[in-house]
């Protein structure tokens, strides 16, 4: 897994003078130097610690007139030559010497850079040259050269500047599945006038297709052809290697017609070819050049008109995940079963309708790579990857990342303690129980890391409180409890130090060293307070480099190759504290050597026996008499090609579990605290597929392959966020997500990796109740219930419960025993939930996510709807409450459903839960069909406005029967009538006025305010300031014209003139409101001028 952060960093690129080509030629790394080399020039920089220019080489002007520019570059695996191919076909040979001096970079200690000279010892035409042919690119190993040629043939070149002549495919034989052999050719060429920009475009060749571009895996040796009309041809190497046709021999085709530029991942057989779709193809070199999958920025709301198609791919170099450049907008780098770790493209949003288009605007501004990229490299570590925009001569772009190499290697890590590490620091998930999880940037110590750069292992303890980091020589340990660092005091003993893995035994630490002088591997173990030669506790020879190890309590798994693998014990002798002289003695108690021609294994891990028993590690590794009885029988394998399997230690025996699987957890067995909420789990692994589950089976055999439950599609992750750990105690995966933050003085984005939590509680639950284990289910949800999130975990529990009900009923229609089978899992469900007070807000949330159509079966088993208000309402939580009258209308009737929310209604009123009350009338109202919503138009007012001004007691109680909008006085029409007036009548009488007005606005009642209830002049003005902050114009036009408040109405009507005009005729029109004509015609004579000049 791989994270970008922090700032990109920008090299700049020496100037000359302006080139024909706006474009850098060839990007290549080797041994912590990269190369570049741009139309005019070569420069050699260092890419390790400290990023210097070590050397260049300028070509003059007469050499560019006579010879043209650089336009294809190859740099020897030796880093000692350099081949460049100019416009004009000359080859010029370049030789790289490094001087004795060295560059002080400041401090006390000199650096380890020297100076470079680069000096050309040969330039000569190619004998090609007269035939105007264009070159592809040129691949090469220790020897030769390999150019490919615009007649689809290729050209062989010694490093030495022998050219050995041409050789061609004869591609009148091909098929679907085979490719014709490789025939050799005289030099004998014929003129075809193709440049580079042909390659891309061109798909109808008329004899033979250019090739566009050549590729070659060493390790594989394995050679690509990609031809301009897209097709992909793979070729075996022999060990003679490029130097003839006849070492090179075509095997089949690849890909789909379409592709423009490939990529190899050697250890993991899977070639990645980039298309003209702008979609990245991943196929299993392992199983015929099958299909893997696909890859595109697709379901981001990116299509190939946005980015363009692919221009380069670059894997990482643990092959683990791989960077794409598009060709017309940024690079994203994802892993290998899809999930996106990084993109450069802002992410516009998923909701869009449309795909996001680019525009030169504010936002694009600060976007890196912005106009594509033309080449990628990482560095040999996977801790910087350099990238060049297309077009750009200026400049190159070092983007940081730190990975997390889970599960494999020779390096232990513990999934209680989520770790991203990079090139000098450590990025470390911090939860503190609390529900945001937060990323710890952790320096390393300068004095540790400017001698030992970079960081190469980083193993946490078992409880996640200790981090062991090694880099080049020696190891420090981190005290995350109180942030200390422990180092070696004599930093001799800490540079004869070569760690090659790490691993924690308890509370010592457990080295895999390498020792140069003797070429042997030997295992170190030291106690975590004290790193000193005269601590050591014992010194273990191994007998060749460990592929892979692991831990489990006081056992150690090494495995070397083919596949040989040896089991040691652990027993310490004496109290392991600095008082005391521990002695630990190591003894094999297993050896097994394994014949197989599958891929060789990435990362084994000891499964231990899921029977509980007393801890092994507490204070120490404990011994016991019972050894055989501990050691663990079964072991997960991982192999380098993402196949999970379980291996028998007894026997030999190796089955095979799953495939695409990019790491795994093992959880059982390994937490000694009781808390822990997956001790169920046997394992958890993670690939394309997303999240799986592995649980011990209740048959005889507990590991057999078909017994195994995996989870379902509930933990399938954000393809954005990477699974990094578990929180046992809290039922959690962590995973990690890409965020940018911007800043107006920054040119780039600030890269942000950002821990998210996904709950893993109710797949562990409905486990359990699957099981029959409610007792179990019952007291690992006691234990979680003051847990983050436990409440949507139960929510999602009985979701998932009653979907798969629904579902299968719809499949099974016939199969009574399969129906009483999944009721009665949705009937324990409700029986585990039931025990504690999220029940009834549970059971709501879910019927509101479900088609009414299935509320039956739920509360069949969930309680009747009715019996659940009665809970809700004598609990007094009334929201709830109002959240079951709709399923009470569904299953009961209306009539039950307008019961209960009148009773609801009156004690939300008590409660002066206002907002709720409005809502439970606007229900009541609806369902009794005779409700008709009065128009909010501004430019008419309402009949019940009328009824506003109905200030003297003279007038009966009938005319506000006429002038309301209940037509129908129904029963439980006017009973809600009453409810209401009953309440306003309360808060009226006790001068209660801020509530009458919260009142109104949330039931929009239509008061009657008589003037005998405003007994002061205070009391209108407190209650039009109220209606005046909640904007309620029909009250403000009341209360505004009983207090004859003419500003706060000229204030009004000028910018609504519609609701002024009508404000007039209803005045005019009625001779109730002859005492207010004169506040008419002073508002009419301030208001004229704004009514002129909107008739205008």
């Amino acid at each position: 897994m791989y994270m970008a952060y922090g700032y990109p960093q920008v090299i700049p690129l020496e100037q000359g003078q302006y080139p024909t080509s706006q474009k850098i030629i060839y990007l290549k790394l080797i041994n912590r130097l990269l190369l570049v080399v741009s139309p005019l020039h070569l420069e050699l920089w260092s890419s390790s610690q400290h990023r210097v220019r070590l050397g260049s080489y300028k070509r003059d002007a007469d050499s560019l007139q006579r010879e043209g520019e650089n336009v294809h570059a190859v740099w020897s695996p030796d880093t000692k030559l350099i081949a460049v191919l100019t416009s004009s076909l000359f080859l010029h040979i370049f030789k790289v010497q490094f001087t004795e001096r060295k560059i002080q970079l400041g401090g006390k200690q000199p650096s380890d850079l020297f100076l470079a000279t680069i000096t050309r010892v040969l330039s000569e035409q190619v004998p090609f040259a007269e035939n105007d042919l264009a070159v592809s690119n040129i691949v090469s190993d220790n020897k030769h050269m390999l150019l490919g040629l615009s007649d689809g043939s290729l050209y062989s070149i010694s490093w030495k500047g022998e050219f050995y002549g041409v050789f061609g495919l004869d591609s009148s034989q091909h098929n679907e599945n085979e490719v014709a052999t490789l025939s050799h050719s005289p030099v004998n060429f014929t003129a075809s006038g193709e440049d580079d920009s042909t390659f891309a475009s061109n798909n109808n060749v008329s004899k033979k297709a250019a090739i566009a571009q050549l590729e070659f895996c060493v390790s594989m040796r394995l050679l690509l052809v990609l031809y301009s009309d897209g097709q992909l041809v793979s070729c075996s190497v022999s060990k003679k290697g490029l130097k003839a046709g006849e070492s090179i021999k075509p095997e089949k085709k690849l890909g789909n017609g379409d592709a423009v530029c490939t990529s190899v991942a050697g250890d993991q057989l899977i070639l990645a070819v980039g298309t003209r779709r702008g979609v990245v193809e991943l196929y299993d070199f392992a199983d015929s050049g099958l299909l893997i999958r696909t890859i595109s920025l697709y379901d981001w709301g990116y299509t190939m008109e946005d980015t363009g198609f692919v221009s380069c791919i670059e894997w990482t170099p643990d092959n683990s995940a791989f960077a794409v450049g598009w060709k017309l907008r940024g690079l994203t780098v994802w892993s290998v079963s899809g999930c996106r770790l990084m993109s450069t493209i802002r992410q516009i949003g998923l909701s869009s309708a449309s795909s996001p288009v680019v525009k030169t605007n504010q936002d694009c501004k600060y976007e890196p790579l912005m106009g594509g990229t033309s080449l990628m490299q990482w560095d040999e570590y996977g801790y910087r990857l350099y990238a060049i925009e297309e077009g750009s001569l200026e400049r190159i772009l070092a983007f940081s990342f730190g990975k997390c190499c889970l599960s494999r290697g020779v390096s232990g890590m513990t999934y209680v303690r989520q770790v991203i590490y990079g090139e000098d620091r450590l990025l470390v998930v911090q939860s503190e129980e609390t529900d945001e999880l937060k990323m710890l940037h952790l320096n390393l110590p300068v004095s540790y890391i400017s001698h030992n750069w970079p960081v190469q292992h980083v193993a946490a303890s078992k409880d996640g409180m200790y981090l062991a980091v090694a880099g080049l020589h020696g190891l420090i340990l981190y005290d995350i409890r109180l942030k200390k660092w422990r180092v070696f005091g004599d930093i001799s003993q800490e540079q004869k130090i070569q760690c090659e893995g790490l691993l924690w035994l308890g509370k010592i630490v457990v080295v895999c060293n390498y020792i140069d002088s003797s070429n042997m591997y030997e295992l170190l173990f030291y106690p975590r307070y004290h790193l000193d030669q005269s601590s050591l506790l014992c010194r273990k020879s191994l007998l060749a480099k460990p592929m892979v190890m692991d831990v489990y309590e006081d056992y150690i798994l090494v495995t070397y190759r083919p596949f040989d693998v040896h089991i040691f014990h652990v027993k310490l002798s004496g109290e392991l504290t600095p008082s005391s002289s521990p002695d630990l003695q190591l003894s094999t108690v297993r050896e097994l050597s394994i014949m197989t021609a599958k891929s060789h294994p990435a990362a084994m891990r000891f499964i231990p026996d899921q029977i509980p028993r007393d801890s092994a590690l507490d204070n120490h590794i404990s011994s016991s008499s019972n050894l055989l009885a501990r050691e663990p029988a079964r072991c997960l394998i991982l192999r380098t090609n993402g196949e999970l399997s379980l291996l028998d230690l007894d026997d030999g025996r190796e089955r095979e579990l799953t495939n695409s699987v990019e790491l795994f957890w093992v959880t059982c067995g390994l937490s000694e605290e009781k808390t822990n909420l997956i001790e169920d789990v046997s394992w958890l692994d993670y690939g394309y597929r997303g999240m799986q589950v592995w649980y011990p089976s209740p048959g005889v055999d507990s590991f057999k392959q078909e017994d195994f439950l995996q989870l379902d599609p509930d933990l399938e992750f954000d393809r954005e966020v990477y699974p990094l750990g578990l929180l046992p105690n809290a039922g959690v995966v962590v995973g990690v997500s890409q965020r940018m933050s911007f800043s107006a003085c920054t040119e780039f984005p600030c890269f942000e990796p950002t821990p998210q939590a996904q709950t893993i509680l109710h797949c562990l639950l409905r486990h359990l109740l699957q099981r029959d284990k409610s007792e179990e289910a019952l007291r690992l949800a006691k234990i979680s219930a003051e847990k983050p999130h436990f409440s949507h975990c139960l929510e999602w529990l009985l979701f998932t419960v009653f979907d798969a009900e629904i579902s299968r009923q719809n499949v099974n229609k016939n199969q009574i025993s399969v129906q009483k089978q999944n009721v009665s899992l949705l009937e324990k469900t409700c029986d585990l939930i039931r025990n504690f007070p999220e029940y009834l807000d549970v059971v709501v949330n879910v019927a509101r996510k479900t088609d009414g159509r299935h509320w039956a079966d739920l509360f069949t088993a969930a309680g009747r709807s009715t019996e659940l208000f009665e809970d809700c309402f004598q609990r007094r939580w009334y929201r709830t409450a109002a959240c079951y009258i709709l399923v009470i209308a569904k299953l009961e009737g209306p009539a039950v459903s307008q019961y209960c929310a009148l009773r609801l209604l009156q004690a939300t009123l008590d409660e002066s839960l206002y907002e709720l009350a409005g809502e439970l009338v606007r229900f009541l109202l609806r369902s009794g069909r005779d409700f008709e919503q009065s128009s909010t138009d501004s430019e008419k007012l309402s009949p019940r406005f009328l009824g506003y001004f109905l200030f003297r007691s003279s007038f009966s109680r009938s005319s506000l029967d006429k002038s309301t909008s209940f037509k129908d006085q129904s029963a439980h029409i006017a009973s809600v009538k009453n409810i209401l007036e009953n309440h306003a009548s309360y808060l009226m009488s006790g001068k209660e006025l801020s509530k009458l007005v919260a009142f109104v606005k949330g039931t929009q009642f239509d008061l009657v305010l008589q003037m005998g209830t405003l007994q002061s002049r205070l009391d209108a003005e407190f209650l039009l300031a109220h209606m005046c902050s909640v904007k309620f114009k029909e009250w403000i036009v009341v209360l505004a014209t009983l207090l004859r408040r003419s500003e706060v109405l000229f204030d009004l009507f000028r910018h609504d003139m519609r609701l002024w005009k009508a404000y007039s005729m209803t005045l005019q029109s009625h001779p109730a409101f002859a005492e207010y004509h004169d506040l008419l015609d002073d508002l009419e004579k301030k208001l004229s001028p704004t009514a002129n000049s909107e008739d205008k």
